[in-house]
């Protein structure tokens, strides 16, 4: 118990901003990060703890990213349903204009996430993990590189980033345009 509170103590910090800034949302990062260290407590002595517990928080990650999808398909349908059986209840337009507002409030989201999201799998990863302090080695070896070449992917994937960006704000910008004309 002593070497889990050691670590919890050590590694709770990083692991929820890594999460917080992976997701956009400080609760289930916390929720995230609970699962992660549960799991540390489950697994047993490691060689590289850090990098472990963020390859353990990342794949967490991406089960969240799944049960989202699940969730947002599951609220389109509603929302649908809601549509249909307006014209008969008026009080389901006001649920409608809620629904609207979430997914209004899902898109701003996903569009401040879309730009880190675009990257490659390996390319975001390394990106975020060294935003939270992670050094080259265990970059290395949470995700498979040689130490020589999470540089080079880190420069990569910084412009890369940028390129993405810059697009898709062009994209939205001209979206937003041809929606008003």
């Amino acid at each position: 118990m002593d070497d889990l509170e050691r670590l919890f103590r050590e590694y709770h910090p990083p692991v929820v901003r890594y999460l917080t800034r992976r997701l956009g949302d400080r609760d289930l990062a916390e929720e995230l990060a609970q699962e992660t260290f549960l799991r540390a407590s489950r697994h047993g002595p490691v060689a590289n703890e850090r990098a472990w517990l963020f390859a353990v928080a990342t794949n967490l990650v991406r089960d969240e990213a799944r049960r989202t999808v699940r969730e947002r398909r599951r609220l389109t349908l509603l929302r649908d349903e809601m549509q249909q059986d307006a014209e008969t209840e008026p009080d389901v337009f006001r649920l409608e204009q809620q629904v609207d507002a979430e997914a209004a409030a899902l898109r701003e989201q996903a569009l401040a996430r879309a730009a880190v999201d675009a990257l490659a799998e390996r390319d975001r990863m390394a990106l975020l993990m060294r935003e939270e302090g992670l050094d080259y080695h265990e970059i290395a070896a949470a995700l498979g590189l040689s130490v020589g070449s999470v540089g080079t992917t880190l420069s990569r994937a910084r412009r890369r980033l940028v390129d993405v960006y810059e697009s898709q704000q062009r994209e939205l910008a001209a979206r937003e345009g041809s929606d008003v004309a």
